[in-house]
């Protein structure tokens, strides 16, 4: 079967409607463009991301459906609140980013390499301009957790997370969820659903409702500065 994926302009603001994204594989929409700062804050804003391997040409995608937290209604089970209050877990915010998504890429097999080292410096160019963040869970000085993703308004759009210890990277996305909430943060696009977001209490919702969706968001202020360098939970008070 012959694919034709229209290719990506010059034009950093430039991306087909996502309406004409395939079935088959779901949500491929186009190819090549380039890692910008530029081209993927208008993908995010737009319902795309990409998505490849190493080798592979850039590949854009906006699948039919997106898994979602809603982040003000995040809930915790009743084991996880009994792990963290006897794990001396830290959580901190934007104090590790690259380490963070360096360890997102090496959960990853082989034949699932996404994260590539361009795939990396791309996102760290936009950690550097303000619009990708990470999160970090802390045992005793080791990193043993964490996710990052991309900001749009009052919507963030994880990208991947990874955990050494027990529920650490759950005890991230529970940090981050009400540190984000609590500044008017609305919704935590997952793109994909996964067994694993799904026991975490992830939504699938229909890419007709998540593209208005994002754009009733990716427009809206926080209450205030969210993406500061800080501790969420677990700091000692020093005085």
């Amino acid at each position: 079967m012959t694919i034709y994926l229209p290719p990506l302009e010059d034009n950093p603001n430039y991306f087909p409607p996502v309406s004409d994204a395939l079935d088959d594989p779901d949500g491929l929409l186009a190819i090549g463009g380039d890692l910008s700062t530029k081209r993927l804050h208008q993908a995010y804003r737009r319902g795309i991301f990409p998505w490849f391997s190493n080798n592979d040409p850039y590949l854009w995608w906006s699948p039919s459906e997106r898994a979602i937290f809603s982040a003000p209604d995040f809930t915790p089970n009743k084991s996880l609140r009994k792990f963290a209050r006897k794990a001396d877990y830290r959580v901190s915010i934007n104090t590790a980013f690259s380490d963070v998504i360096y360890n997102c890429a090496l959960i990853r097999g082989d034949d699932q390499v996404w994260i590539t080292q361009e795939m990396r410096e791309a996102y760290t160019e936009l950690h550097l301009k303000g619009l990708c963040h990470s999160v970090e869970v802390w045992y005793q000085d080791e990193l043993i957790g964490g996710l990052y993703g991309v900001s749009v308004g009052q919507m963030f759009c994880g990208e991947s997370m990874f955990s050494k210890r027990s529920n650490a990277s759950k005890i991230a996305l529970w940090a981050f969820c009400e540190h984000f909430s609590a500044a008017g943060g609305k919704v935590i696009d997952c793109q994909m659903m996964t067994e694993h977001l799904a026991s975490l209490g992830a939504v699938a919702i229909k890419r007709e409702e998540f593209i208005p969706l994002l754009d009733t968001l990716k427009d809206k202020y926080l209450k205030h500065e969210v993406y500061d360098p800080q501790w969420l939970m677990g700091q000692e008070n020093d005085d």
